[in-house]
């Protein structure tokens, strides 16, 4: 297998605000893909308490929410232990309000102590991957609504997450390559009181994740039931 064959992305997990289930969602994907590559696209943990914007008093505290996201978090580790991450406006939150607190940045833990997690987890701002049909994609949390002008801004293949109710796939073309814009959705609950403002919105978000095979995207549905369970059919 060449490098960079199968590269999987994970989508915005939101912990613990993520959809029960996760781990075994992504356990068959894993299973069926084999990735070689793996990229969480940001937002990894949700710490709505600790958020710039109002937070629901009924759901965890900040010290709750993030003992609560542990579990999780080591169960993603021990099925990706080595796994690049998008730095994302969520997962930044308790640097954020580190630097609004004028605290400076040796008196916070790194992301890795933080999360409790081994150094195989690496954040990045963004990241350039040279897939292995020799083409590179572009890899940022989510950068415009339009999936397909970010794609077309930088020049080549784009992946991004962040807006919950998108995930589609769209081509454009130049004289020198073909190039696409990959929208990855989501892998959150959506009936968490953390996600309350959809609920005045048209749609919906859409839970999933996606891949690269060899130099092509393709998107990967976790398909629900009625009761918002995935129905253990694989894409």
């Amino acid at each position: 297998m060449s490098k960079n064959s199968v590269i999987l992305v994970v989508s915005d997990t939101h912990c613990p605000y993520h959809h029960p289930d996760l781990i075994s969602f992504l356990k068959t994907i894993k299973k069926k893909y084999k990735p070689d590559r793996v990229i969480h696209i940001g937002d990894e943990v949700d710490s709505h308490a600790i958020s710039f914007h109002d937070s629901d008093p009924d759901l965890y505290s900040a010290g709750d929410e993030h003992k609560q996201s542990l579990p999780t978090i080591h169960a993603m580790e021990k099925l990706f232990p080595v796994m690049d991450l998008m730095d994302s406006n969520h997962g930044s939150l308790v640097y954020r309000r580190q630097k609004a607190s004028g605290l400076p940045r040796a008196a916070m833990k790194s992301y890795n102590e933080f999360l409790e997690v081994g150094l195989g987890w690496k954040w990045h701002d963004d990241l350039l991957i040279t897939m292995s049909n020799g083409q590179q994609v572009y890899f940022c949390h989510g950068k415009s609504a339009n999936v397909l002008k970010v794609a077309q801004q930088y020049g080549c293949p784009t992946v991004q997450g962040h807006y919950h109710s998108s995930c589609s796939i769209q081509y454009w073309g130049n004289p020198n390559n073909l190039n696409w814009g990959m929208q990855v959705g989501c892998l959150i609950d959506a009936k968490s009181l953390a996600f309350e403002y959809c609920k005045t919105q048209k749609s919906r978000p859409i839970i999933g994740c996606g891949i690269i095979i060899d130099g092509l995207p393709k998107l990967l549905p976790m398909v629900l039931n009625k009761g918002g369970r995935w129905n253990k059919v694989c894409p």
